[in-house]
């Protein structure tokens, strides 16, 4: 049966941006709630992988483009439909508030008792807001934050781009996903803990948006 609309490509976009986020709040979860011992190259890892999965399952049906600076590049540079940005970009906000959303109830215990240990504390109520949302390391300014995501994000583009490009030696077949997972990793491992490696307005605003609604 011939599929109408666009319904199923939104849908897909939105599964492959919720996996993605959900399995990377999860792991940042259980780093500041259950105590699990990673370092900065294991939570880039889990993090790649996470990207890796969310293109795998839905790459096929909507580009898996999982972050609004995808979506406006090739709006941009390549031929994907203008008329698709907005929607798109919706719905994978959309896909960020939900991953938070389900990764607090599955923690919900250690997030309260995670709270109450605070005691009002701003520094340690950011520390546990930055499960869901990056924050820029206290010693660097305002504008060195925005260059270092600028930076970041400018690469991980121009590496999407030459991954999938098919004149280039990367290598070909459904590797594609598992390296653009491995370029997140490479760059959160190198410049994570300056801003935490945003690089993703699905990835942060969707889920700090959920964190200044929930009872944190």
């Amino acid at each position: 049966m011939k599929k109408t609309g666009n319904t199923h490509i939104y849908l897909s976009e939105f599964l492959g941006t919720f996996i993605f986020l959900l399995c990377g709040i999860g792991c940042v979860g259980a780093l500041k709630l259950a105590g699990a011992s990673f370092g900065q190259w294991e939570i880039s890892i889990v993090w790649g992988l996470a990207v890796a999965m969310g293109v795998y399952v839905c790459g096929g049906v909507c580009g898996a483009h999982l972050n609004p600076s995808v979506t406006i590049a090739l709006a941009l540079f390549g031929d994907f439909d203008k008329r698709k940005v907005v929607p798109y970009i919706l719905v994978q906000m959309v896909a960020g508030f939900c991953a938070a959303a389900l990764a607090y109830a599955m923690y919900y215990n250690l997030f309260a008792d995670a709270v109450a240990a605070t005691a009002g504390d701003p520094a340690k109520m950011t520390a546990l807001a930055g499960i869901f949302c990056t924050f820029p390391h206290p010693k660097i300014t305002f504008f060195q934050a925005f260059f270092v995501e600028l930076v970041i994000t400018a690469v991980l583009m121009c590496l999407i781009y030459a991954l999938v490009d098919g004149r280039n030696t990367a290598p070909k077949g459904n590797l594609g996903g598992l390296l653009i997972g491995l370029l997140v990793a490479l760059i959160g491992a190198s410049f994570g803990p300056l801003t935490g490696f945003a690089m993703n307005a699905a990835r942060d605003f969707g889920p700090r948006l959920f964190a200044s609604r929930a009872r944190m």
